[in-house]
């Protein structure tokens, strides 16, 4: 019999995201898993928190009791949206076994939901069963798949992430979670490890075209240097820096579509930034951006005085890849 206590996610906390024209109020939850099959992403600080080996029904057990903390912490009239993440795949049911699968769609039945999930976990019997179980018809797809694509490049994102999976399995789970009903979002890593800034910007700006016409949506994630990671371990030895935000508010001008985009860490070292004077109000500005889709709003940004602008261009223009193996 499952226990009736409750336990906290990771992390859990309100916003508002823009979807299908609507700005919509979301509710992000990080739940504690049974940890990532793949556990190998050069940058992810998440791969390190799970549970230690659990049975599958107590595994279960630990999940519908932060699903109940949930429930007991954010009341269902404050948001529409419920955004789910794990330390790897929520379809994985190794990670998420479908009991606890279950009690998520019984929670929060009437959501969108958008759950993030590795492409060999798209499986369409498992995405119908749990986008029957949240539907009540109140939205066009009340499922959506999200992806940590990261890039359209499968040798930037076997060699910079180690990602483990390429663009056509993607493809094929996008394939997959269309055919069930279900959206697909893609998100997208701004400057991985070894890529120049320009390399990174130019990856950017290839990814976002490539899958434009696949991912229903797309989210424009940048990197920052989270602990006990691959990235940190180059960060401390001054080989990475996270991306320019003026090379952010370039990828975003330049893009043919809109592109969400939360710059976390914004303005902090481990983060994406400037040389912090000018910051602030371009951290704002994209975030304000993901909100309204005013595009007159980033190039007005991109029009700031700041001495860094030259600094950022000399880098675009003269920097160059380390000369070291990516392979052992």
């Amino acid at each position: 019999m499952l226990s009736k206590s409750i336990e906290k996610p990771l992390a859990s906390w309100r916003g508002k995201d823009r979807y299908d024209g609507q700005v919509l109020d979301t509710l992000t939850i990080i739940f504690r898993s049974g940890g990532c099959s793949w556990n190998r992403c050069r940058m992810c600080g998440y791969r390190h928190e799970r549970y230690p080996d659990l049975p599958s029904d107590e595994l279960a057990d630990r999940l519908i009791r932060q699903v109940r903390w949930v429930k007991e912490n954010f009341r269902d009239e404050d948001y529409q949206v419920l955004k789910i993440f794990t330390s790897g795949s929520f379809f994985d049911p190794d990670e998420v076994p479908p009991a606890a699968r279950r009690a998520v769609a019984e929670a929060f039945r009437g959501k969108m939901v958008i759950a993030e999930t590795r492409p060999e976990y798209v499986e369409r019997l498992a995405l119908e069963e749990f986008r029957e179980e949240i539907d009540t018809g109140d939205w066009a797809r009340a499922l959506t798949v999200a992806v940590g694509l990261e890039t359209t490049n499968d040798a930037i994102r076997e060699k910079s992430i180690d990602k483990g999976f390429t663009y056509a399995d993607f493809l094929g789970a996008a394939g997959i979670a269309h055919e069930a009903g279900a959206g697909v979002k893609a998100y997208l890593l701004m400057k991985p490890p070894f890529l120049t800034e320009r390399e990174a910007r130019d990856d950017m700006v290839r990814s976002i075209r490539d899958v434009a016409s696949v991912a229903d949506s797309i989210s424009m994630n940048l990197c920052t240097v989270q602990s006990r990671t691959e990235v940190e371990r180059l960060w401390k030895q001054h080989a990475y820096r996270p991306p320019y935000l003026w090379s952010v508010l370039d990828v975003l001008i330049g893009s043919p579509v809109h592109v969400l985009c939360d710059p976390v860490g914004g303005g902090q070292t481990r983060g994406p930034h400037n040389c912090g004077s000018c910051d602030g109000p371009i951290v704002k500005g994209i975030g304000d951006y993901s909100l309204t889709e005013d595009v007159g709003l980033l190039r007005a940004l991109a029009e700031t005085e700041c001495g860094c602008k030259e600094e950022w261009e000399f880098v675009l223009d003269h920097e160059e890849s380390f000369c070291m193996p990516l392979t052992r």
